[in-house]
């Protein structure tokens, strides 16, 4: 197989595995009785303890390097909480109140909002394909929630907010940590901010106060998440996107809410109004308006960190 064709495969694996993670969670969270917060502070303390024994593996004490430094240290807690635990809490409160596949839908238009705020902060204004991909988000969210409806939401209204403010936080997500990145890479960085944000979230949701109804496919799941959905996705999907690049890593990443979606509707029984599969095709489309640019803005290439890692 070739350099690019594994790129390709690797990356549409990854996000396929996202998508099976959000439907898992929507598995627990609506029919074992998991409230987000639990989930989310024990998905990112399992997962940010392996990334950072894989690191270690690699690296040795070297892992340790990041908090020599006193605005590493900074930065790290600001992406642990600002970006990792906001992000993770919004997604899964999302799920909690709809589904899987609109939660992930709604997280796409991260692209148009990070497009929106670079055009503000360079001061230029949206190319013609930014503004159609405005359009079509708006016009995609506004299906979703309503049904083509201007007197009633379609989706809860806590479904609608918390779904924008994880749309939100994946703009702080990919933004915000884009220096300490640089600096020590993805995967350690990422490691320790799991890592801390799940020290976060653990002083408020207590994971070690077992909740829900825990059954074989109630622990299938949090391994699901945990492991396919978070260390094995996340590792296929940058070095697929190392191989591919990140212009067409972010249109194969259409494949999570697509894989979220169908599982949500043929496994969980979530039921779809046509409107719906509309509103997800026009949100979707924005992620290939603004590849098809002939200078994509810089934060096509910042998009290459899932939000729902």
């Amino acid at each position: 197989m070739s350099h690019y064709k594994s790129g390709v495969l690797f990356t549409v694996v990854g996000a396929l595995l996202w998508g099976i993670s959000g439907t898992s969670g929507q598995f627990l969270l609506q029919q074992r009785g998991l409230t987000s917060g639990w989930l989310v502070a024990v998905r990112m303390l399992m997962a940010g303890l392996i990334l950072l024994m894989l690191c270690y593996k690699k690296e040795k004490e070297a892992i340790f390097r990041v908090w020599k430094d006193k605005r590493d240290r900074r930065d790290l807690f600001l992406f642990a909480a600002l970006g990792l635990s906001f992000c993770q809490y919004t997604y899964f409160a999302t799920i909690s109140h709809s589904n899987a596949g609109t939660a992930t839908v709604l997280q796409f238009l991260a692209p148009v909002l990070i497009m929106i705020y670079l055009s503000v902060k360079n001061r230029k204004l949206p190319r013609p394909a930014e503004l159609t991909a405005i359009t079509f988000a708006v016009a995609g969210i506004f299906l979703l929630a309503t049904h083509g409806r201007f007197d009633s939401l379609a989706i809860s209204q806590e479904a609608l907010i918390y779904g924008l403010l994880s749309a939100v936080s994946v703009v702080i997500y990919n933004l915000q940590p884009a220096r300490l990145i640089k600096t020590y890479g993805t995967l350690l960085s990422l490691g320790w901010g799991m890592l801390i944000g799940g020290i976060l979230l653990s002083l408020v949701y207590q994971p070690w106060r077992i909740i829900g109804t825990w059954d074989l496919a109630a622990f299938a799941a949090l391994l699901v998440i945990i492991i396919f959905g978070t260390v094995i996705s996340f590792s296929l999907y940058l070095e697929g996107v190392h191989r591919i690049g990140a212009t067409i890593g972010s249109l194969l990443s259409s494949a999570e809410p697509l894989s979220a979606t169908f599982l949500s509707v043929f496994w969980l029984g979530t039921s779809l109004h046509w409107t719906d599969l509309v509103g997800i095709v026009l949100i979707l489309s924005t992620v290939f308006l603004l590849t098809l640019k002939t200078k994509p803005i810089k934060a096509s290439e910042i998009i290459q960190t899932e939000p729902n890692i």
